[in-house]
């Protein structure tokens, strides 16, 4: 027996975990996932890659980067993919989700929220209270837009509003895209709204109700083996070097999850 001709089909598995965006917080970039992603479809030829995805999103471009990566190698190397999801595929983690061919879910899992959100403070007030004069020089009459420390202007809320309607569109187009004739008529599909599994199914945002090892040996047979990618933490946080800023990081991952009730 030549054992190559034996070999047991592997299934890659990526787990997509916590809240999307760019620089040292972010638990999923691209930059930081990228390399994960491209391993886990070039080595050992797999016969699917299996998406783990956890995440309340985040932001968008980064969203977009890192389904578009997916997507291409699966184009590239033939390999279909599927996506499980966990508690949460929403907002971004949604955008992630559709990248797959098949999405699959828990029934109490939570899934949708297309839309697009900005949220900040304004500090005029309290600045002013404390007697303390923001000093503002500019130019170029848009340098200063949307300045937490000076008063809201119209106009700039109304520029806000015309990019997040933007990058809606965006969203959406990548959602139908994906989804295609599977997508309900809902009018409540791309309003931010968000379902459980089984009504996500229902409305064409998933294919079913199905968990990782007993779909995976469903679709590629009993002898499936897994081989597991993740991005590994560096020694410094391991050992909590990075204390204050992953204290932060939780609390934004928190607030983020916090939006969905878990």
């Amino acid at each position: 027996m030549i054992p190559f001709l034996n070999r047991r089909p592997t299934v890659a598995v990526i787990r997509l975990a916590g809240m999307i965006g760019a620089g040292g917080r972010a638990q999923l970039s691209d930059e930081l996932i990228g390399p994960v992603i491209d391993k886990a479809f070039s080595r050992g030829k797999p016969v699917a890659v299996a998406l783990v995805i956890n995440s309340p999103g985040g932001s968008p471009v980064q969203s977009s980067l890192i389904a578009a990566r997916i997507r291409r190698l699966a184009e590239e190397k033939s390999v279909p993919v599927h996506a499980f999801v966990e508690d949460v595929a929403a907002s971004g983690g949604y955008w992630l989700a559709v990248a797959a061919d098949e999405i699959w879910v828990d029934a109490s899992s939570i899934l949708g929220s297309i839309g697009v959100i900005s949220a900040g403070f304004g500090a005029q007030e309290l600045l002013a209270r404390q007697g303390i004069e923001r000093r503002v020089y500019t130019a170029g009459k848009s340098k200063s837009t949307l300045d937490p420390f000076l008063p809201e202007k119209p106009e700039d809320v109304a520029r806000l509003k015309t990019l997040l309607a933007q990058i809606h569109e965006a969203f959406i187009s990548h959602v139908k895209s994906r989804r295609g004739a599977q997508l309900s008529e809902d009018p409540d599909l791309f309003t931010g709204e968000f379902w459980l599994g089984r009504q996500a199914v229902s409305l064409g945002l998933a294919d079913g109700v199905g968990h990782l090892i007993p779909k995976m040996k469903e679709l590629y047979g009993n002898k499936v083996r897994f081989a597991r990618y993740g991005r590994r933490r560096s020694l410094f946080q391991r050992f909590g070097a990075t204390l204050a800023q992953d204290a932060m990081m939780a609390l934004e991952e928190r607030a983020g999850y916090a939006r969905f009730g878990l």
